[in-house]
């Protein structure tokens, strides 16, 4: 695409003639939306005449081993569904691909790459604005997975002898708390059971002797 109407927001320059300027377009991977620059890439076109454009191989076996795109961690696809990226945003609108014919105007060409370097600018300023809210609750969770560490570990830290003479009490995790009761649970019931069999035994050897008696 040559501008704007037609929806592209990237485009290569190449100097064919020295005065002659050629716009060529920049696919994007069908898989996981990778720029394809001219002369790179792999096109597959189905039976349906329908054309598939990947950025390399990978995504070229990946699409035959009908994987879904949204499913796989290192596509665009992903991204987006996870919520890790932006994805509702006015200047997406202007990637659209839009094939109408438009005679060619060196004013509306100048206009429109213009545009193009000005729409790219706010939309990485809005997707850095997007990542920063985005990250902002993660030192809360870092510094809480810290604490939990500290809890599970402080005899890496302070001795248990040493915390008896300063007095220091350290609560232990509940995750911890809850393995102890578990395992003096499962201790108690081993104990009852094999009294249980104990005391089985012990009647039958009685009925035994009395039987013989």
């Amino acid at each position: 695409g040559i501008n704007a109407e037609y929806g592209t927001a990237e485009t290569l320059h190449t100097n064919v003639e020295p005065n002659s300027l050629v716009m060529v377009r920049i696919e994007r991977c069908f898989f996981c939306s990778a720029p394809i620059y001219p002369g790179h890439g792999i096109v597959f076109v189905r039976n349906d005449a329908k054309v598939f454009r990947f950025c390399r191989s990978k995504c070229h076996k990946n699409y035959k081993m009908r994987r879904n795109p949204r499913k796989v961690r290192w596509t665009k696809a992903f991204r987006r569904t996870a919520g890790k990226e932006l994805v509702v945003d006015s200047t997406f609108e202007f990637e659209k691909r839009r094939n109408r014919p438009v005679k060619y105007d060196r004013d509306l060409m100048r206009t429109t790459i213009a545009a193009m370097k000005r729409i790219e600018e706010i939309k990485q300023r809005r997707q850095a604005d997007y990542h920063a809210l985005r990250m902002r609750s993660k030192k809360q969770i870092e510094l809480r997975q810290a604490r939990a560490e500290i809890d599970r570990d402080i005899d890496l830290v302070v001795a248990p002898a040493a915390r008896k003479t300063l007095g220091v009490v350290v609560k232990p995790p509940k995750a911890k708390v809850k393995a102890l009761a578990r395992k003096e649970k499962h201790q108690a019931g081993v104990l009852a059971r094999r009294e249980a069999r104990a005391a089985s035994a012990g009647g039958n050897m009685a009925a035994d002797d009395d039987a013989s008696e």
